[in-house]
């Protein structure tokens, strides 16, 4: 595939009053920034759109066609271009939704630090991350619960002897995180979490590490495409850990 030279690509895409395709103005973006000049065909009406899947015998638009060879939807353009690998190498599993979501709350709880305090280092900033990621985790299961607690009961020892347990676990999260932002209720939040945490974390180990089995994480959903491993132990013991400090606190009257 050529860096400097210019080549022409042919590119096929939904151009309608009611819907123009995503994928087609990302494919035209795409060829551009890889330095083709892109002869930019509209489709502009479904028959036109049937007529030129029939002929080329395809079931999606865009498809783009290089030097007269069809090179494919959006997908297949990415690999073409070497964006992507090919679809044997590509993995089904990701930790991008867990390093989105725990960036973003470790840099809010920084944020909060600093307008608190005046410094970003403290104690209080390792609550808020932990917090507002229990918070957030829980935002994403509650996207849609069933599914979540479909998920859920691959693997979690309580929510397969008790299954409404699936469907309770994203609300007690959302509370005990939420308490714990606050810094509130400490005797509701406390239990809560070193509760949740503790079964989550006796059954992340239990299916991971002594089971061996290969499962999806129902950490961020029930769609999530992050294996269940060392992340999740994690999540569950940063829970038990601050279970166990605020209520520590509490008794001590701290």
């Amino acid at each position: 595939m050529p860096k400097d030279t210019k080549q022409t690509a042919a590119l096929y895409r939904m151009v309608m009053p009611e819907h123009t395709c995503p994928y087609g103005l990302k494919s035209k973006h795409l060829l551009e920034t890889h330095g083709y000049e892109v002869e930019d065909h509209h489709l502009k009406t479904r028959e036109e759109t049937d007529a030129f899947m029939r002929e080329h015998d395809v079931k999606t638009t865009p498809q783009t066609f290089v030097d007269g060879e069809r090179i494919g939807g959006h997908d297949e353009l990415r690999i073409f271009l070497g964006i992507d690998p090919p679809k044997e190498e590509q993995s089904d599993t990701s930790y991008r939704p867990v390093i989105a979501i725990f960036s973003v709350c470790a840099l809010l709880a920084l944020g909060l630090a600093w307008h608190q305090y005046g410094n970003v280092l403290t104690w209080q900033s390792f609550i808020w991350f932990i917090s507002l990621s229990m918070t957030v985790l829980a935002i994403q299961k509650l996207q849609d619960v069933e599914q979540f607690s479909t998920m859920f009961l691959n693997y979690d020892l309580l929510a397969k002897k008790w299954v409404p347990y699936g469907k309770i676990y994203p609300y007690g999260e959302a509370l005990a995180g939420t308490l714990m932002t606050a810094g509130i209720l400490p005797w509701i939040s406390a239990p809560v979490a070193l509760f949740i945490g503790t079964i989550g974390a006796v059954s992340v180990f239990k299916a991971v590490y002594i089971d061996k089995r290969e499962l999806k994480c129902a950490c961020v959903g029930g769609s999530s495409k992050v294996p269940l491993g060392f992340i999740s132990l994690t999540e569950n013991l940063m829970m038990m850990l601050m279970g166990i400090w605020l209520g520590v606190r509490f008794f001590a009257g701290v």
